[in-house]
């Protein structure tokens, strides 16, 4: 019995272990602060709540196929495997501003695996998930809900929404021609035109999560508060799909919370304040981009947001850095899973091409922000 808990334990921890690493961290820090009310004011509620509402949404629309058939409409003209991966490529780049890299990711890799297969052109797997993958992370900086990181950013900063967007334009753009100048570099084959049978779930449902979706906008823009938004969504589900409101990822609220909890308490420690402080005068886009490397972009936002208030660099040093390694951004993993499950003998091939591209990636979209640091 002790040895299946015991096997039970270790697969939820490599399953989950990002979650799992930061409640023990959390539970780490309590032995230092003691518990108490004042654990409460640790909490960005305003984060948590508008990215319940965000996931439970985008579930519901991935839910009713609204984004396959999306895709499904640029992908019928199609005559060349250049203009395919364009689509296939933009579409994440496109559709992770709204909809977050992760869910973005979830839909079209798989997307564009069945495409790769259609048209008989597999050998472009990896090239095409590393790049969607890439295009994913890079589409999401340029505005709050793109990813759990900005979003809890954006509400830390008390940034407006036109102030952080045009903070990351700029890269956003340089982003986008990177990946255009990427996948001209690939030698294009004439296709015939692509075409997947999907139809879109409930005409009601899709309505309701389309309303849901603009209710979460409202939140974004600040005319709501999201604890609000986030009871409607909640009793909405409660009552017309539980299912869906079990399936969201509250791994990933549990370590927000756990992380606000850490962080909290950390800050109340003297030392490691001082040399957190100190180690981010200055250089808190290098840090952050350091620290995602290790631990990732959204554990580094967490934790690096208790030491310093240079928001822009923060931002800006958490979203390229998610470039990098494979664990940069825990969204690069979503792929990576489906390719070892799809293509197993890819694995290696893929992970040493990811990892190549998105260093080149960082450098240059680092060098960018050295440049409009110092224009002179």
């Amino acid at each position: 019995m002790s040895y299946q808990l015991a096997k039970k334990c270790f697969l939820f921890f490599k399953k989950e272990t990002v979650f799992c690493i930061s409640v023990i961290l959390a539970l780490l820090s309590c032995l230092f602060v003691p518990p108490g009310i004042a654990y409460f004011s640790y909490i960005d509620w305003n984060t948590l709540t508008l990215l319940f509402s965000l996931m439970a949404v985008m579930k519901g629309l991935q839910k009713a196929n609204f984004f396959v058939c999306m895709a499904n409409l640029f992908l019928k003209k199609i005559k060349t495997t250049r203009t395919m991966l364009f689509v296939l490529v933009f579409l994440p780049f496109l559709c992770s501003m709204v909809i977050t890299n992760d869910v973005a990711l979830i839909v079209f890799v798989p997307f564009g695996l069945t495409i790769l297969r259609m048209v008989g052109q597999e050998h472009l797997m990896v090239p095409q998930v590393v790049l969607q993958t890439i295009a994913a992370n890079l589409g999401s900086m340029l505005t709050p809900m793109g990813n759990p990181q900005n979003l809890y950013l954006y509400n830390k900063s008390e940034m407006g929404i036109g102030e952080f967007c045009g903070l990351m334009f700029p890269y956003a753009l340089a982003a986008a021609a990177c990946l255009a100048i990427a996948i001209l570099c690939i030698k294009p084959v004439c296709i015939s035109s692509i075409s997947i049978s999907a139809k879109t779930g409930n005409k009601k449902a899709l309505l309701g999560y389309a309303a849901g979706f603009l209710l979460c906008l409202f939140g974004v823009f600040k005319m709501l508060p999201p604890v609000v938004i986030a009871a409607v969504v909640a009793v909405a589900l409660l009552f017309l799909d539980r299912r869906l409101l079990r399936s969201i990822d509250y791994s990933l609220l549990g370590t927000f919370f756990a992380f606000f909890i850490f962080v909290g308490n950390i800050v109340k420690m003297e030392g490691i304040q001082n040399f957190l402080v100190s180690a981010l005068e200055g250089r808190v886009e290098v840090v952050s981009v350091l620290a995602s490397q290790i631990i990732s972009n959204v554990p580094a936002a967490l934790l690096l947001s208790g030491f310093t208030s240079q928001w822009q660099g923060l931002i800006i040093g958490c979203n390229l850095g998610g470039l990098g390694t494979l664990i940069a951004s825990m969204a690069s993993l979503i792929s990576y899973k489906m390719v070892v499950k799809e293509y197993p003998q890819q694995r290696k091939l893929y992970f040493r091409h990811f990892t190549l591209l998105n260093i080149c990636f960082l450098i240059f979209l680092f060098l960018l922000y050295t440049l409009l640091q110092n224009p002179n």
